[in-house]
């Protein structure tokens, strides 16, 4: 099979997508798309004889059934430049291979990420990793993206000290903050990148790499529309039910009243919100 060209996957080609105040992402290169997705499955030679309604059918049997190693097939090449703290959860995803800039041969850039006023929060009571939906007052607001920016700077004029006074680089670095922002070329399978996308674009998920999420999906959309529709219809918007939530279900079903408590009553009903979205 020849090397699938895909025009609305080529129309993204090294075009940057804004992420956050000064990263990006960018498609690279790509290999394969729902052709080659569909021709892994089959088996088969050329072009093939099956309508674009067969080719939807099969992809989306293929991702209903979780049959997972037709989609490995394609694979897509990024340029990502993130917040380091970004990165460490980004990187947690180790099905991918991945070459980060190195600050022990180049000297790192002063960028830093600073937030958008509208995504200070402050801590969730419930959630211990993540933020409310509780904004900080203005004045506080204005504080904290004060501080923020003055402690960088510093940090940053720091750096600089240390390189003019000879240290090396790979010392001089190490006071620099996780703010800082990195870059790296990112590749990845279409079957591990849905995984990466079920977890960074759920509402769980921290915002700024939701945003990534969203940069990283609209790509995969580019380059295989028929996969990712499957994606999205039998996995990022599907819901699941453990053992426990399906006795729930039928309860509910039933009109009795479900037999669980607790966290794990929450969890369970803000499944059922989620269903009641869907």
């Amino acid at each position: 099979m020849a090397r699938e060209i895909i025009e609305a996957a080529e129309a993204l080609i090294d075009q940057p997508i804004p992420c956050l105040d000064k990263g990006f992402v960018r498609l690279v290169d790509y290999m394969g798309g729902d052709a080659r997705i569909v021709q892994s499955a089959r088996v088969s030679y050329g072009e093939g004889t099956k309508t674009v309604r067969e080719d939807r059918g099969l992809i989306s049997y293929l991702m209903r059934n979780h049959h997972t190693s037709p989609f490995e097939q394609v694979s897509l090449t990024f340029h990502a430049k993130m917040p380091i703290f970004v990165a460490r959860q980004w990187v947690r995803h180790r099905t991918a291979r991945l070459n980060e800039i190195s600050g022990r041969y180049s000297v790192l850039q002063d960028e830093f990420y600073v937030p958008n006023p509208t995504e200070l929060r402050k801590q969730s009571s419930r959630n211990k990793q993540g933020r409310s939906d509780e904004r900080l007052d203005a004045t506080d607001e204005k504080s904290v993206i004060a501080q923020l920016a003055s402690e960088q700077d510093a940090l940053y004029k720091g750096y600089e000290d240390l390189l003019n006074k000879g240290v090396a680089r790979e010392l001089a670095r190490i006071n620099l903050p996780v703010s800082l922002y990195t870059e790296w070329y990112w590749q990845i399978d279409l079957h591990n990148l849905f995984h990466f996308l079920r977890l960074r674009l759920d509402d769980h998920a921290q915002y700024e790499i939701r945003v990534y999420g969203e940069a990283l999906a609209k790509c995969a959309k580019a380059v295989a529309p028929m996969a990712y529709e499957a994606f999205e219809n039998h996995i990022l918007h599907s819901v699941q039910f453990g053992k426990d939530e399906c006795k729930a279900l039928a309860a509910l079903l039933c009109g009795e009243t479900p037999l669980l408590e607790g966290r794990q009553l929450a969890i369970f009903e803000e499944k059922l919100t989620k269903l009641k979205s869907v």
